[in-house]
């Protein structure tokens, strides 16, 4: 029995040795080794790997709506409410006011014939005034809001080259025309409601 015993041992051992020496090479995946597991199914990593990439494109997807959309419903007026917390719409309503007094600025700057007045009060409304923008507050912008937004910044840069060029009067009372038909377009599209009270 002592015989039997040493050689089912001596067998036992021979065992391992060989999964031992198996395991750098197979990555423990030797069927029916103690040390082991089962050996990998194509099909399952294949599904796991569609999945995987499915839940990526969904993933971007979402995020690409609510890139579009963002965060809004329809007002009682028709127009569409753009959701945000009371701050947000205090700095968005507080750079509206800003580029409002950037227009003042700039018609009396044409009046007096001040050009380079004319050009330092629109260029500190050009694309630098948005740079800084936090990205939480646009992802909840709607994408035609943003546009508006970029391109009354945008145009800003433009007067400020306009009057740095010698440009007429005219010239810059047409770029400015233009400058608040994209504000009017704006205001009679959306307006800006507050999902949290504002702070007492």
């Amino acid at each position: 029995m002592l015989v039997i015993q040493r050689t089912a041992d001596f067998a036992q051992e021979q065992s391992m040795e060989t999964c031992i020496c198996s395991m750098t090479q197979c990555g423990l995946q030797h069927r029916g080794c103690p040390l082991g597991g089962e050996e990998n199914d194509p099909m399952s990593t294949r599904v796991l790997s569609v999945a995987a990439i499915a839940l990526w494109f969904v993933t971007i997807g979402v995020a690409i709506f609510f890139f579009i959309r963002g965060q809004t419903r329809v007002a009682p007026d028709g127009r569409t409410a753009v959701l945000l917390a009371s701050d947000e719409r205090d700095l968005v309503l507080a750079e509206m006011r800003s580029m409002l007094e950037t227009v003042q600025v700039v018609v009396d700057g044409v009046k007096a014939g001040d050009m380079e007045r004319v050009a330092k009060a629109a260029r500190a409304s050009g694309m630098a005034a948005a740079a800084d923008v936090n990205p939480a507050l646009m992802a909840k912008l709607p994408i035609e809001f943003k546009r508006l937004g970029l391109s009354v910044h945008r145009r800003f840069d433009e007067i400020a080259a306009t009057a740095g060029s010698g440009a007429s009067r005219e010239q810059l009372l047409a770029s400015l025309g233009t400058q608040l038909s994209a504000c009017v377009a704006c205001h009679a599209s959306y307006r800006l409601d507050t999902t949290t009270p504002a702070a007492k």
